[in-house]
């Protein structure tokens, strides 16, 4: 009986108690880098199967219009990023897939500057999310299949100019570390 009773000793003393992910009414306690808009979307059921709205301009959700869509895919343990756009914001929905959306805002006037915060994309909570300019992103699939994702970008593609830069995912200029098995471009 000793024996379990200091295993159990030992393996209470090395454990982290889970931060709470909700407010007592459920409700998520996510924190997002300033600026960021979401917009929970409704699937539609029946006997046939299902219908997804994935954006409509009655939901005066973001004052940017849609002039430009494209579709990506990121294959499971890989990452997308890390990125950021001066000019333009992505607007993403999830088709397919698990995504984890991981940000670093780095504008030195946001309320969220420094900070890193996390957004995760699946197919039982459909939304579209934005992500502003100037915030770090990279974008990853944490599940067992293909990520489908929708952009709707604030501005369309400039093939001669991109709006892009890139860090290596691996950076030390961003305080965040990816779990093993994570690889990324």
């Amino acid at each position: 009986m000793t024996k379990s009773k200091n295993l159990l000793e030992e393996t209470l003393a090395a454990a982290i108690v889970d931060p709470s992910t909700v407010e007592t009414d459920g409700t998520p306690k996510l924190k997002y880098a300033e600026g960021t808009r979401e917009h929970k979307s409704r699937t539609h059921v029946d006997n046939r199967g299902t219908v997804t709205e994935l954006f409509d301009t009655r939901w005066n959700w973001h004052p940017e219009p849609i002039n430009f869509v494209y579709t990506y895919t990121i294959r499971p343990g890989l990452a997308k990023g890390w990125g950021l756009h001066k000019e333009h914001e992505d607007r993403y929905f999830l088709l397919d897939g698990r995504m984890e959306i991981v940000c670093y805002d780095v504008r030195p006037d946001s309320k969220t500057y420094g900070e890193i915060s996390k957004i995760i994309l699946c197919q039982e909570n459909p939304r579209i999310i934005s992500i502003p300019a100037f915030v770090w992103h990279a974008n990853v699939n944490i599940g067992n299949s293909d990520v489908r994702v929708i952009n709707f970008p604030t501005q369309p593609y400039d093939h001669a100019k991109p709006d892009k830069v890139r860090l290596p995912i691996n950076t030390d200029l961003i305080p965040y570390t990816f779990p093993p098995g994570i690889n990324g471009w």
